[in-house]
């Protein structure tokens, strides 16, 4: 065989070859993945749940913060109760000249002291007697005396255990108002209140 002729059929074996060759199939567009309707459904009920735990957080603490504003509400409406409750059975009553018969005033004063001894039944008061610096020493300290007897005997006659007021005077001893005139005589003819602890005497 001659040179042109090996070269001839090595030709036609290389095209043999190259025609049975597979040609590349051309890629067209890729489907997108799909997700699976499982993990789309854990991803909805985990942020529904992150979101209802997050409401749930913020009713508590709103909760927290309502009680401690109606906590502190309630606190300082008892301490204004105690205090006016204090101040009620504090109140000083005043008497006429030489005189230890309650006034209508002194009266409409007692009263309003029997409510609060009710509910505070623990409390025990000292009711001391004053008088203006007219007299004697030893008629002061005596009609002290009745006046707070008297005061005394009201409250009692009103309900209020006698054995939880103590009555004492000092006559002219302790005048409120320093001084000589009926503005000052006035304002030392009086009955005061102290409120005692346990184990006061």
């Amino acid at each position: 065989m001659t040179y042109a002729r090996h070269l001839a059929a090595a030709a036609v074996a290389v095209l043999t070859i190259a025609a049975c060759a597979k040609r590349p199939v051309p890629l067209g567009p890729q489907p997108t993945p799909r997700v699976g309707n499982d993990s789309l459904d854990h991803a909805r009920a985990d942020s529904i749940a992150r979101a209802d735990s997050l409401r749930r957080l913020e009713e508590a603490r709103a909760r927290a913060e309502a009680d401690s504003l109606r906590a502190v509400r309630e606190r300082e409406q008892r301490a204004a109760a105690e205090a006016g409750a204090d101040s009620v059975l504090r109140a000083t009553v005043y008497f006429d000249y030489d005189q230890s018969t309650l006034t209508d005033a002194a009266q409409t004063l007692l009263r309003a002291k029997v409510p609060v001894l009710e509910t505070r039944s623990a409390v025990r008061i000292r009711i001391t007697g004053h008088t203006d610096s007219r007299g004697s020493s030893e008629y002061n300290l005596a009609l002290g005396l009745r006046r707070a007897s008297e005061t005394k005997a009201f409250l009692v006659s009103n309900g209020i255990e006698g054995s939880r007021i103590d009555v004492f005077s000092l006559g002219a001893e302790r005048p409120a108002v320093e001084g000589e005139g009926e503005d000052v005589w006035s304002k030392n003819r009086r009955a005061e209140f102290q409120v005692l602890n346990e184990g006061d005497n």
